[in-house]
């Protein structure tokens, strides 16, 4: 097991020194590979896909870090139109999008150009543009790490919500080693958003073919700072950096009143947007939040790191940001990442 660094391993390009990094690529290694850290460590390792949803401790973590490189897809003819689809683990989630776009399969066409692997997807319910990664999945196969052995969630025990799932809410407790996904031969799913129809020259409620979908996500989300290029200045990031907050009733009407975008979420609550918020309190693109932090060129809402920037200071420019819109607007904003590693000090 080599030595890195946590930096090494995320988008971000934050965080100090890993104890031992296991690179899994072969999916027939987990069992040993399991009942070896089983032996060493009272918890389970820090598991990692692309970390691109993560905020990793200046600390490090003094344990093991799995790295989950395991990669394939295996598909299966249920009807005239409906595809199961069994996805390992580390497969990225963008190659997994491009095969389906290319074997016209709905389901995910929303998610291209979403970075991490397929099964990060799960533990943040991965979602945009009005799809999410629930509207597909299956089941999933986890490590469970409490009793020592496999198991198979179906999809309803997953508890998926609004950017969390069970495996979230207690981190640590499961590795997801594979998805299955249920995909369709079928047009794909109504146009929900209206910027995405604006990309496509189609109302809401239009079903364009898969391709067009997946290709016209990617354009939209070139334009926005969300396709990680290691060549632009804003790469890392974590995309995202606070999830739309749960509002009132009360609080949507006063807000909407003003302009801010208020939208329904799948449990039926009432959420505002969290960049039209952080506008509001005067953030704007390109603007500095902390040494090293800045919001990026081409939107509030994602936040960089930049040259010597610490993990410690860039949780402490999203809370200061949090801080801003609870004085202003009285709504608390909730980190998206996930915070790993050692956090010795700090928020």
């Amino acid at each position: 097991m080599p030595q890195a660094t946590l930096a090494s391993l995320t988008t971000l390009r934050l965080g100090g020194p890993a104890g031992a990094v296991l690179n899994l690529s072969d999916p027939a290694d987990w069992l040993d590979a399991a009942r070896a850290i089983s032996a060493q460590e009272q918890n389970g390792p820090v598991v990692l896909g692309h970390g691109s949803n993560v905020i990793a401790a200046d600390a490090g973590h003094p344990g093991t870090v799995v790295v989950m490189n395991t990669r394939g897809i295996t598909a299966k003819k249920l009807d005239d139109t409906t595809v199961a689809v069994t996805v390992q683990a580390g497969h990225p989630l963008t190659d997994l999008v491009h095969w389906a776009a290319a074997e016209r399969l709905a389901g995910i066409e929303c998610l291209a150009g979403i970075p991490g692997t397929v099964g990060a997807a799960p533990v943040q319910n991965a979602g945009a543009y009005g799809q999410q990664i629930a509207d597909s999945l299956h089941s999933v196969t986890v490590w469970d790490w409490g009793m020592g052995c496999l198991r198979t969630f179906p999809a309803q025990s997953c508890r998926l919500r609004y950017r969390s799932s069970r495996f979230k809410r207690t981190p640590g407790r499961w590795t997801i080693l594979a998805a299955s996904l249920h995909l369709t031969h079928t047009p794909a799913a109504p146009i929900t958003y209206q910027p995405l129809g604006d990309e496509l020259g189609v109302p809401v409620g239009a079903r364009p073919t898969v391709p067009e979908v997946t290709a016209a996500v990617l354009a939209n989300r070139r334009r926005r700072g969300l396709l990680l290029d290691p060549s632009d200045q804003d790469s890392r990031q974590v995309g995202s950096v606070f999830l739309n907050p749960r509002i009132t009733t009360a609080q949507a009407t006063r807000w909407s009143d003003c302009g801010c975008p208020v939208h329904q979420d799948s449990d039926g609550g009432l959420r505002a947007s969290a960049g039209w918020l952080l506008e509001h309190v005067g953030c704007r693109p390109g603007q500095a939040v902390a040494d090293g932090v800045r919001c990026s060129e081409r939107r509030t809402l994602t936040v960089t790191a930049q040259g010597e920037a610490t993990a410690a200071a860039f949780v402490r420019a999203l809370a200061d940001l949090t801080a801003q819109v609870a004085a202003a607007t009285g709504i608390i904003l909730q980190p998206e990442p996930t915070r790993v590693g050692q956090w010795v000090t700090g928020p």
